[in-house]
């Protein structure tokens, strides 16, 4: 394995030790020290582990007689230990030089890249985590099977101070590296600009990053591995599954434990049973678990269940549905019949008269409820044409009952909704029934929490769309061995469509973005299927003739246009204003009168055109009207937009950089007056690039960094040798900056600080398989999106490069992989669109309850009512007398006109009328559970509210191509013409 075995002396060096702090340090000197101090701890107890598995483990085991494990199975168990134990030891005795030296030099992360940068550590840690699961079958069965092995375990785990047991020790490998990442992400925090350590820390958390990604995979693959097989060892040989499972060609995208629940037709829980479920790459399968072992072996070593397959569906025909959405989905013929077990247990669920809430039961209330507001409303009618003026009996009340009514119906929504949150409800085939009808049978899984939900219901759609024929392949791994098995993560392209719609049109694509839009009106598992909400705006024209803009919708399953419009000149570029982000965060009526707010906080699109005009235009929630416009100084080409919190700039292309102030208005910049303008070079301005306080801006193959404030020039350099050749890109991601040139098929990357030259990558090396005899490719497009860096070429052909998520140095590291969809023509640009899922969707319900009360509906004449009840109270209030309180906001009816119309004596009027008592006119009956008013408790696991980014990548160009196949491809997406402007729309899958 290229180790070599060194004998090593048996001298301890020193272990590594912080001197007494010295006087004087600046607080964040002071943490500096601490985070070493825990570096140093947390290394120090990472190898004492490490030694107890070799001199508490291993060493007696193989000295043992009789032998309690076979030296051979010694040998498997714990293969690496030593190799990482001897790489742990070399990093510890260059950390004690680095202490005894800290106060002087204050340097640590060049160390950590020399020390986990080397081949050998990624090797050894490899080798480990793929041997683990062996590893800890291969303990589980001598547990099982060897007496004395099972007592040497427990006495060792007995006799050790901390009482960990071998696995608590094994595993630690595994966590070490996440470890080092979360001290190096808190000293880089405490490290400020300039200092001598600051690069070196952000190259070393992108080393320790790429090694834990490649670990995680490597792990991740060999669960899977280990999944399938345990699930194969369920399946009998001859099996048409085991052959399926056998073959190698499937990948594992999900398995989580369900629970599966069976419902009578009264919608009461019959019974419940906790399932295995596995989404393959092209079908599902459902197994029972059978947790067979004794609990004391458990607590050493986790014993993994054995499986027997329940059903298993090829994924094309298992369809998600929605409470209410039976009636629609699908075809009428349909036999629909509740799950196998329904049918014999229900008489014995009706017997024990047990109804739980189950959604058919929620759905039947609401429509009850439906019915009952149209009975309410004629009555209201009617109690309109009466004569006599009675204070229980008039409009005012009436109309309170269609209110309370329809409050009433928003609760039972919300339940609905609730029960959908953790509810997977799948259709699937079964066996024709005698006639030969296809019959139809629903499972219903309950999830362990909305995410998960939201994960089944995406994964199962993405795995879908996987397997049409424009995605097998999609992507081509270029490997040495030329395996093309994309990983499973990948972008999956959703769909092909033409930019402009009379087509034929020979306009030229020019810029495009994502205006987002929350659309409350979409059920659950749209929101986790569907592209990510809001439109698309597409810019373009014709050379000398005039532009036009397309506005597409992704609110539907398909895009589909909703506006176009023409513009004197071609569109250039676009820039995405959302609402300033202080309005919404803080209170919006202290910073800005209702007026302001009316015309001030929406989103607005500015467009730069050929013939130097800059127009700004509303949303397309408000009706897309051009807001304002005006043209660049010397009605040059605007080639560039971008916006800071505090102008808005324009890039010419004589070479001026525009800046328009921002305003306090309806319209975010003001345009009417002459803006400030800044010579950047002799060329055009091609790109511009906004970071937290500086804009940078290309002229040339100069880059200059610009004050985003006070719009001074901080620095410039030469991000290119060649005179004749200009920056056309730049995408930030960590403290880097990628750039693509308007010639050669390199790409580099720049430190965003100190504006080192860091890394070059030359695209043309990865394409070459894909277009062979192809020299000269050019870099027409680049986007980063969670941790891949996009690129798209004069070719057509878009390369995917992986680089670290965090605040390291987003260097290229993986061979990365060819998208064989792509366009016939150049791509003009690759763009991102990416929404928030609903965030009601997560919420818990405990919030929602203690939200605002509707008060949307009070009229004015009202104004001297008292506040409306909270539900929850009534609630209470009621619980001595079955009834539900029908009213929405009338406390009392004492303060309305007329006599109370009651068999009882009116009360004496002391005031005590107003507080809430039986004889009060506003109770009325209606249904027998008190508790409808009383939302469902939230859900433990709901608590912690985490933001979910559904993100769609968008490239633009001429025509549709596929790689794989002939031009023009094959399949669905060849809806586009070879000469047309098309776009192509990638979903990647929900990062949950």
């Amino acid at each position: 394995m290229g180790l070599l075995e060194v004998s090593v002396t048996d001298i301890k060096p020193p272990a590594p030790e912080l001197g007494p702090m010295p006087d004087g340090l600046s607080p964040q000197q002071v943490v500096r020290r601490h985070i070493l101090g825990s570096i140093v701890q947390s290394e120090g107890s990472y190898v004492e582990s490490l030694k107890r598995v070799l001199q508490d483990y291993r060493n007696p085991l193989m000295e043992m007689e009789p032998k309690a494990l076979s030296a051979r199975k010694c040998q498997v168990v714990f293969f690496r230990v030593k190799e990482i134990l001897h790489c742990h030891s070399m990093f510890q005795i260059a950390l004690s030089s680095r202490v005894a030296e800290w106060d002087s030099t204050e340097k640590i992360g060049d160390l950590f890249v020399a020390s986990f940068s080397k081949s050998v550590v990624l090797d050894v840690y490899s080798d480990y985590v793929n041997n683990f699961t062996n590893a800890m079958s291969i303990i589980k069965k001598a547990c099982l099977t060897k007496p004395a092995f099972l007592e040497f375990l427990k006495r060792r785990q007995v006799c050790s101070p901390d009482r960990v047991t071998l696995y608590g020790l094994m595993v630690k490998p595994i966590q070490r590296f996440p470890q080092f990442i979360l001290l190096l992400q808190d000293m880089l925090k405490n490290t400020p600009r300039g200092h001598p350590d600051r690069l070196s820390l952000q190259l070393a958390l992108t080393e320790l990053e790429t090694l834990a990604e490649k670990l995680n995979e490597q792990k991740r693959l060999a669960d899977q591995v280990a999944e399938i097989q345990q699930l194969t060892k369920s399946v009998s040989d001859r099996s048409s599954l085991n052959k399926l499972l056998t073959s190698g060609q499937r990948q594992l995208l999900l398995c989580e434990t369900l629970t599966e629940t069976v419902y009578g037709d009264r919608g009461q829980l019959i019974k419940s049973k906790e399932r295995r479920v596995f989404l393959l790459s092209d079908m599902l399968v459902c197994a029972n678990i059978n947790f067979k072992g004794q609990l004391e072996i458990s607590s050493l070593v986790p014993l993994g269940p054995k499986y027997v397959v329940k059903w298993n569906t090829a994924l094309p025909q298992v369809q998600v549905m929605e409470v209410g959405q039976e009636g629609s989905s699908y075809d009428k013929d349909n036999v629909l019949i509740q799950h196998a077990g329904a049918k014999k247990a229900s008489a014995a669920g009706q017997a024990q008269n047990k109804v739980y809430l189950g959604p058919p039961r929620l759905f039947q209330e609401l429509q009850d409820l439906q019915k009952d507001l149209a009975v309410v409303e004629q009555i209201t009618f009617l109690v309109s044409t009466l004569h006599g003026t009675y204070q229980n009996l008039n409009m005012t009340v009436a109309q309170d009952w269609c209110l309370a009514l329809q409050r009433l119906m928003r609760v039972k929504e919300e339940e609905i909704h609730s029960a959908n949150k953790c509810r997977l409800r799948l259709l699937l085939p079964g066996k024709p029934d005698k006639s030969g009808r296809p019959i139809s049978f629903m499972v219903v899984f309950i999830t362990p929490n909305p995410l998960s939900k939201i994960s089944w219901v995406n994964r199962l759609h993405l795995a879908k769309i996987g397997l049409r024929e424009e995605n097998q392949p999609g992507w081509l791994c270029p490997d040495e061995d030329k395996k093309s098995k994309a990983p499973f993560w990948c972008p999956i392209l959703a769909c092909c469509i033409p930019a402009f719609s009379p087509r034929g049109l020979s306009l030229q694509l020019g810029a495009l973005i994502h205006s987002p839009v929350s659309c409350p009106l979409l059920g659950f598992s749209a929101v986790s299927t569907s592209l990510p909400q809001g439109y698309l705006w597409v810019g373009g024209g014709q050379e000398g003739a005039g532009g036009q803009i397309e506005i597409f919708s992704l609110n539907r399953p398909t895009p589909r246009t909703v506006k176009s419009f023409p513009l004197v000149a071609p569109v250039l570029c676009m820039e995405y204003i959302p609402e300033p982000e202080e309005e919404e965060s803080r209170d919006g009526d202290k910073k800005c009168s209702a007026a302001d707010a009316s015309a001030g906080v929406h989103p607005t699109v500015c467009l730069g055109l050929q013939d130097g005009s800059i127009l700004v235009y509303s949303s397309v929630d408000t009706g897309t009207q051009c807001l304002a416009t005006c043209r660049s100084p010397g009605l040059q080409p605007v080639l560039c937009l971008r916006h800071s919190p505090f102008h808005l700039f324009a890039g010419l292309q004589d070479g001026t950089l525009a800046a328009y102030p921002g305003t306090s208005g309806g319209i975010p910049w003001d345009l009417e007056s002459p803006p400030v303008c800044l010579t950047v070079g002799p060329g055009p301005v091609r790109t511009l690039l906004s970071l937290e306080d500086t804009v940078w801006a290309s002229c040339g193959p100069r880059v200059t960094v610009l004050d985003a404030t006070s719009l001074q020039t901080q620095q410039s350099f030469e991000a290119h040798q060649d005179a004749a050749v200009s920056v056309t890109h730049m995408v930030k991601a960590g403290s880097g900056v990628w750039m693509a040139f308007s010639s050669g098929s390199s790409i580099r990357l720049f430190h965003t600080e100190t504006l080192e030259h860091l890394q070059e990558i030359n695209i043309a090396t990865r394409t070459t398989f894909l277009l062979p005899g192809q020299k000269h490719l050019c870099v027409t497009g680049l986007l980063i999106c969670q941790a891949l860096l996009w690129v798209g070429t004069d070719q057509g052909v878009i390369v995917l490069l992986p680089v670290p998520r965090l605040e390291g140095i987003p260097k290229i590291t993986g061979k990365g992989m060819v998208s064989l969809n792509g366009h016939c023509g150049p791509v003009a640009f690759l763009a991102m669109a990416s929404s928030i899922l609903a965030p009601d969707i997560l919420r818990s319900d405990q919030e929602e309850a203690e939200g605002p009360q509707a008060e949307e509906d009070k009229p004015d004449s009202q104004a001297h009512e008292p506040a409306p009840v909270p539900a929850s109270h009534v609630g209470r209030e009621l619980t001595r007398k079955k009834g539900i309180l029908l009213q929405y906001r009338l406390r009392s009816t004492a303060h309305l006109p007329g006599p109370l119309l009651s068999v009882r004596e009116p009360e004496p009027m002391d005031g005590s009328a107003l507080e809430h008592s039986e004889e009060d006119g506003s109770i009325y009956e209606m249904a027998d559970d008190p508790d409808v008013w009383v939302r469902s408790r939230p859900c433990a696991r709901d608590a912690h509210r985490k933001e979910i980014c559904s993100v769609a990548i968008i490239s633009g160009g001429q025509g549709y191509r596929n790689f794989g196949g002939a031009p023009g491809g094959s399949g669905k997406p060849a809806l586009c013409g070879e000469t047309d402007s098309a776009l192509l729309i990638w979903q990647v899958p929900l990062t949950l």
